[in-house]
């Protein structure tokens, strides 16, 4: 099959990997693509400039370039409806419609679904003004969790024991004309939990974790996330099992039900409490940086995969294998992340094993810049958390971006033995 991805990241990286291991793949296209996907799919396909977030744009590329299935990377496609544009052309697509997209695109939305589907949440309390702000910031106690309802990249939600720093963050959202969901503290570690659905079958992936935090030690501000690491060794036995019992599925279900059905990649957001498992958030799509550790464990051909969630024969397909071993990716991001990244800067090693192109794009001298915020995810595998850690950062070493910033410490206290569910 001819397949095109949408997006320009190292996600889209990391899904062009994977899919040109398929046998069943003939084609790959990237649109718009970085300095990265160039080097693993097509380009020159006239999606250099694409718009993702304009639907007609990504439906008409799809036709013309003639594309079997279309999977859609990022976040504000989805929400746009690109995914139903790119069906109503008749192509397979993998990504949910517009109406599902809202499970990321409104906290709020999917507070009411996971209400009404009986999932495990926190509280939360919806905010539209300062004065409610206040009132839910004194019933929600702290810490306080403060989070933009609406899209934010992975940098809106605000988790402090400063009353002030919690209520400056829901300020600065509402005067830009958004809405605010302040919710309880969840105690515990986090999970990350892929699930691809045809919106009926449900099939998890393996469960990952990320880091938000910037800095060492998870200080300093939140990202789109500075690393990830599968599997993880200190998951309960069953968790899997339980999340797709109490949270996927159900979630699925009343999607369903409402007559929004959700298809493609739901994301579970997940913490591990003393009182059991809560959902953090969903995401309508491949985390990033977590879809960098998982798709290299995947055995099972991606492409037909994607194609079977697409086309609503998921039931029909095999059990999903894996491999051995473990992944873990460090994020190399631009001086200034994630406030006001500098770009332009010359990147060097970026064609290196396991590198994945984040944020890069091809200078007029033909070499390879700093596009972006989180330039690079430097990925590699072994036959453990230890060894995968260890020939990630390896990798590391060999890269050459100006003041460049990343975490040494991915993955590091799960090799320790210091996490506990």
């Amino acid at each position: 099959m001819r397949v095109l991805v949408i997006g320009s990241g190292a996600r889209e990286h990391a899904l062009c990997v994977a899919l040109t291991s398929d046998p069943a793949v003939t084609a790959l296209a990237c649109a718009p693509g970085n300095a990265g996907t160039r080097t693993v799919a097509e380009t020159g396909v006239g999606g250099e400039s694409l718009v993702v977030a304009d639907p007609v744009a990504v439906a008409a590329l799809a036709t013309g370039w003639g594309a079997d299935l279309v999977v859609i990377g990022p976040e504000v496609p989805l929400v746009a409806g690109a995914a139903d544009a790119v069906r109503d052309a008749g192509i397979a697509c993998f990504g949910p419609s517009e109406q599902a997209a809202q499970i990321e695109g409104s906290k709020s939305f999917a507070k009411h679904v996971m209400a009404a589907a009986g999932v495990p949440t926190a509280r939360s309390w919806p905010v539209g003004g300062p004065a409610e702000l206040e009132t839910a910031l004194d019933e929600a106690g702290a810490p306080y969790v403060v989070k933009d309802d609406g899209l934010a990249a992975g940098k809106g939600v605000v988790v402090t024991t400063d009353r002030d720093a919690a209520v400056a963050h829901g300020h600065r959202v509402l005067d830009a004309g958004g809405a605010v969901l302040v919710e309880e503290f969840l105690d515990g570690p986090e999970v990350s939990l892929f699930a691809v659905t045809d919106g009926t079958t449900v099939l998890p992936l393996l469960p990952a974790q990320d880091a938000k935090r910037r800095d060492d030690g998870d200080a300093g501000p939140n990202t789109g996330g500075m690393g990830a690491y599968a599997p993880l060794p200190w998951a309960p036995p069953g968790l899997v099992d339980e999340v797709l019992a109490t949270v996927l599925q159900p979630t699925v279900d009343e999607m369903r039900r409402r007559g929004e059905p959700f298809s493609g990649l739901l994301y579970a957001g997940l913490a591990l409490t003393s009182r059991g498992v809560r959902v953090v958030e969903f995401n309508a799509r491949f985390g990033d940086p977590e879809t960098q550790v998982v798709l290299p464990l995947l055995e099972t051909p991606l492409a037909g995969l994607l194609h079977a969630a697409a086309t609503g024969t998921l039931a029909d397909h095999p059990p999903l294998t894996w491999r051995d071993g473990a992944a873990v990716t460090v994020v190399v991001a631009a001086p200034g992340y994630p406030e006001a990244p500098r770009t332009g800067d010359p990147v060097t090693g970026a064609d290196g094993p396991g590198v994945l192109h984040a944020g890069t794009a091809v200078g007029a001298d033909g070499t390879v810049r700093s596009a972006g915020g989180r330039v690079l995810a430097v990925t590699a595998t072994g036959a453990d958390l230890a060894a995968a850690r260890r020939a990630a950062y390896e990798r590391v070493a060999a890269v050459r971006l100006a003041g460049a910033h990343w975490r040494s410490d991915i993955a590091l206290a799960a090799v320790e033995g210091r996490i506990t569910p």
